[in-house]
């Protein structure tokens, strides 16, 4: 267990290499001139002050040469400054509990009602619940995100506002109650394919040989599928669950901007249009080191799982 934790901790340093300059190399390819960009609102800015851009953001230097300079701060904790030179730090540190919340709540969503839907499904297989499941969720997984979170809008701010009282925009009612409706959109997609996930391993595991053996033992059946199935079916959930935690905020760059959530999501869609290369960089980063511990996490919780997995 120890040799494969180091090892998946070292494979996250090529991870980030790869993924940072990727994103280096798209924001370079952007159309336009990259001063322009950094100005802003500025009619006409001095020589003095196009010197100075260019010089901190080493706009004269090769790509490469950029990449490697932004590197080296990076390595120093120093993600650089965002077009209205705020340190990038700063600027995470201020949004990203608002994408921590809303990821939060879109998975306590996607969990409690995936996963007990999808129970549900599986133990009455092709029942009215199986089938009405099974359709629901094609329909959800078919729909885009945007149009959810448009709908949900429609619906829930304008045609029932007097039934639920959500807002719709902003924080103003702060956690949880403002991160509701995003939430539902953020997780969506994910419950669809969460519960279907688990419906079809409950079914499965239903005619596996070892739950027709507790069966046939004459175990009650709230411990057939409480102990034998459930147990047996975390760990297809678990990683499904982990996946989409990824997904979630890509998920919440869309969610975020119709929301109208000051979170990372919405950020990295601001400083894509104004070519804020250290922010979308940073936020980039953050994100990968992210998923990766996730994912690790997610492998080491398999062992405990399932003591018969083994990762020396």
């Amino acid at each position: 267990m120890g040799r494969y934790t180091v090892r998946r901790l070292l494979q996250i340093v090529p991870l980030l290499f790869g993924t940072t300059f990727l994103i280096f190399v798209m924001i370079y390819a952007l159309p336009g001139d990259k001063v322009t960009r950094l100005t802003g609102s500025e009619k006409a800015p001095s020589a003095a002050r196009i010197a100075y851009l260019k010089h901190e953001y080493n706009l004269d230097d090769p790509l490469v040469v950029q990449y490697g300079k932004y590197i080296g701060k990076l390595a120093t904790g120093d993600f650089g400054l965002t077009n209205t030179q705020q340190p990038v730090t700063q600027l995470l540190k201020n949004e990203y509990p608002v994408s921590l919340k809303l990821g939060l709540v879109g998975i306590i969503i996607e969990a409690a009602i995936g996963i007990t839907i999808g129970v549900a499904a599986g133990l009455r297989r092709n029942g009215v619940v199986d089938k009405t499941v099974l359709i629901v969720t094609l329909v959800i997984a078919a729909i885009p995100s945007f149009v959810i979170c448009f709908v949900l809008q429609l619906l829930i701010g304008v045609e029932l506002r007097q039934v639920f009282h959500l807002p719709v925009s902003g924080i103003s009612r702060g956690f949880p109650v403002s991160f509701l409706l995003p939430g539902v959109c953020v997780a969506a997609l994910g419950l669809a394919v969460l519960s279907r996930l688990t419906r079809t391993t409950i079914v499965e595991n239903l005619r596996s040989d070892y739950v027709r053996t507790a069966v046939a033992k004459g175990l009650p059946r709230r411990r057939v599928v409480g102990v034998h199935t459930l147990r047996n079916t975390l760990i297809p959930i678990v990683t499904q669950i982990g996946s989409d935690l990824s997904s979630i905020m890509g998920t919440a760059v869309v969610t975020e901007t119709i929301f109208n959530l000051p979170g990372i999501g919405f950020q990295v869609a601001q400083s894509v249009r104004a070519g804020d290369t250290p922010t979308v960089v940073g936020i980039v980063t953050l994100l990968v080191l992210i998923y990766a511990v996730v994912n690790l996490l997610i492998d080491l919780l398999y062992a405990v799982l399932d003591p018969r997995i083994r990762y020396e």
